[in-house]
């Protein structure tokens, strides 16, 4: 328990701490605001004053560049789509007959998409703005405080090769910063906006508009709206989400430590052939390998035949876990849920298996030779050394992994798709099946039924559970600091 609590004691005080970085400099801002003289405060309106004053011409040139460009891109784009932020557009498409040309001609309609994506860019680019405006008053105060002690202020050139030496890891993340906030915050935020739109096939741009409906979306989801049966579905779906990644994670983590402990056994025989015929099935694409077990599995399979052949369709009808003339390995819920978990494990243990040789080579021999020494069988070796050695080396990989086979598509999509069909009517009315993962049924909402609002509020359901889980998970891996354990 004060393990645990130690754990949650580190996030608390990352955050803690982040919030005291953002505190310092508001008060960093303050005091350069209040005590700095005529130019740093000028440098609220005109961002070059500051380092004007100080002679440093060059800077003072670039911050005003930047300033106009802010001021430019306010002007002659944000604004065309800024003010229609809040109703997402008013003007619908429509073609109108144009008497001068004598055809018909599409007026200067709005596109409610265009609006959203642009104004959001807008909004970044704003508070951007503020930040480094922010920042400037701060560096600003910093020059005149060098000034007033007589302290030597850098040229622009000395700062360049500053930035190339000292402060490198800030050049070095400038880029991978601009990249997370251009390909990965503003879709994350068009994403959570779209959510709390009524964006889908009946409102589509740039033909019709959408507009915001507030929390409609989450109501329906769980459960709240008179005729929705998204929450039937959701409840469900999210329920074999779990289960699904829950044994994916355990059986492909598992099997593999158990495999690469046989291959490495000494009783074992031609482990290099063994070892060669697990990795040929990571070297074959995936997609090839799902697909052909689709087929093997399908209803009139390959499988089915043999089954067939052998008599074991004819007996599984008779006691009664089948009715129909086949076994629906893929096309019915039970079975499908079970063959899914099986063919993971034969598609992911080899992986695991190689990450597991990898971490036992390193194993501590003189604690595997002592507890024999002292008696220990190969069971009672295996769970107090080796599986604790896995754990503690491998546990943060183990969180991921939960985490990517909740998202894990291909599996689910390449192993089901044409083949199982449902035929639960309110999981078909929320255009869900019973084998579909969160991230497949909003695949399936986006690409064939274009209900992006609901898509969206599934698409930040995911982010909350892999976010507390993942949470929670690495707390659990990494609590009680063992790292120096094994060593």
């Amino acid at each position: 328990m004060e393990e645990k609590s130690n754990g949650f004691a580190r996030i608390g005080s990352a955050f803690s701490g982040f919030l005291a970085g953002i505190v310092q400099f508001f008060s960093e801002f303050g005091t350069a605001l209040a005590g700095g003289d005529a130019f740093v405060k000028l440098s609220l309106i005109w961002w070059g004053a500051g380092h004007f004053r100080r002679k440093q011409y060059v800077k003072a040139l670039l911050m005003t560049l930047l300033e106009v460009g802010i001021i430019l891109f306010t002007f002659n784009f944000a604004m065309s789509y800024v003010p229609k932020f809040g109703t997402l557009g008013t003007v619908q498409a429509e073609q109108v007959f144009n008497i001068q040309t004598m055809q018909s001609e599409w007026n200067d309609y709005d596109n409610s998409f265009m609006i959203l994506l642009f104004s959001l860019f807008s909004f970044v680019v704003w508070a951007a703005s503020v930040v480094v405006c922010m920042r400037n008053v701060v560096n600003a105060y910093r020059l005149q405080m060098e000034a007033q002690q007589g302290h030597h202020i850098n040229s622009f050139v000395e700062d360049v090769r500053e930035y190339l030496d000292k402060k490198f890891h800030i050049t070095l993340l400038t880029l991978p910063t601009l990249g997370i906030v251009i390909f990965t915050l503003i879709p994350m935020l068009l994403l959570i906006l779209v959510a709390f739109t009524n964006y889908d096939q009946q409102h589509m741009p740039p033909t019709n508009l959408f507009t915001w409906v507030g929390f409609s979306n989450f109501v329906s989801l769980f459960g709240g709206g008179i005729t929705s049966t998204f929450g039937y579905a959701f409840v469900r779906v999210l329920g074999w989400t779990i289960v699904w990644s829950f044994f994916a994670t355990l059986t492909t983590y598992f099997g593999g430590i158990l495999m690469s402990l046989l291959l490495n056994s000494k009783l074992t025989r031609c482990t290099r052939l063994w070892r060669t015929m697990l990795v040929v099935t990571i070297a074959v694409p995936q997609f090839v390998s799902l697909l052909l077990m689709r087929n093997f599995f399908a209803n009139t399979g390959i499988m089915n035949t043999i089954c067939a052949n052998i008599g074991l369709t004819d007996f599984l009808r008779k006691i009664g876990l089948i009715s129909t003339s086949y076994i629906p390995f893929l096309s019915a819920p039970i079975w499908a849920h079970v063959m899914i978990i099986l063919i993971n494990i034969w598609v992911g243990i080899p992986y695991q298996m190689l990450i597991a040789t990898g971490v036992l080579m390193n194993l501590p021999t003189d604690q595997l030779e002592s507890a024999r020494m002292d008696g220990a069988n190969p069971f009672q070796v295996f769970k107090s050394i080796t599986m604790p050695y896995m754990l503690q080396v491998t546990g943060p990989a183990l969180v991921t992994d939960f985490v990517k086979n909740f998202n894990n598509f291909n599996v689910i999509y390449l192993l089901t798709q044409d083949v199982y069909v449902t035929t639960n009517q309110f999981m078909a009315n929320s255009q869900a099946k019973e084998v579909d993962l969160l991230v497949t049924w909003l695949f399936t909402l986006t690409q064939d039924y274009y209900n992006y609002k609901m898509a969206s509020v599934i698409g930040i359901m995911v982010f909350v559970v892999c976010a507390i889980f993942t949470l929670i998970g690495f707390n659990f891996m990494i609590r009680g600091d063992k790292e120096g354990t094994y060593q």
